[in-house]
């Protein structure tokens, strides 16, 4: 059974920086895309960033391209998502997500495997 686990989130004041990790498990992803989603309330499910199991290339949303960073240690099979200079409008549930799809596919129906969420607040 696959599982991807999320931890990390919480609260950060406006400028702050906060780490989320994703330890997926429960199958190969060589040829997967994992990527981070983020939902507001109200609001619909919109692509933060991705990364390539295999040779790690990665795609931003314009929102967080040059503030938010996604990265992987495959020893420790994680998927990091280093936020920066962080905003109000980054507060939202943030969910790691994996699919067997190109990178610069940010369609969060296409994505087959999903973590249960993790809350991000920043306070302005």
């Amino acid at each position: 059974q696959v599982h991807l686990v999320e931890s990390g989130g919480g609260l950060v004041q406006a400028g702050g920086s906060l780490t989320l990790s994703c330890v997926p498990s429960g199958r190969t992803f060589s040829r997967y895309t994992i990527c981070w989603f983020r939902q507001a309330p109200g609001k619909e499910r919109e692509f933060v960033a991705g990364i390539s199991w295999i040779g790690s290339s990665t795609y931003y949303a314009d929102s967080v391209k040059g503030r938010f960073t996604i990265s992987k240690n495959n020893a420790k099979n994680t998927v990091y998502l280093q936020m920066n200079i962080m905003k109000s409008e980054d507060t939202a549930i943030y969910y790691c997500a994996a699919g067997n799809v190109i990178l610069t596919n940010t369609y969060y129906k296409d994505y087959d495997y999903w973590g249960q969420g993790t809350q991000v607040t920043v306070s302005s």
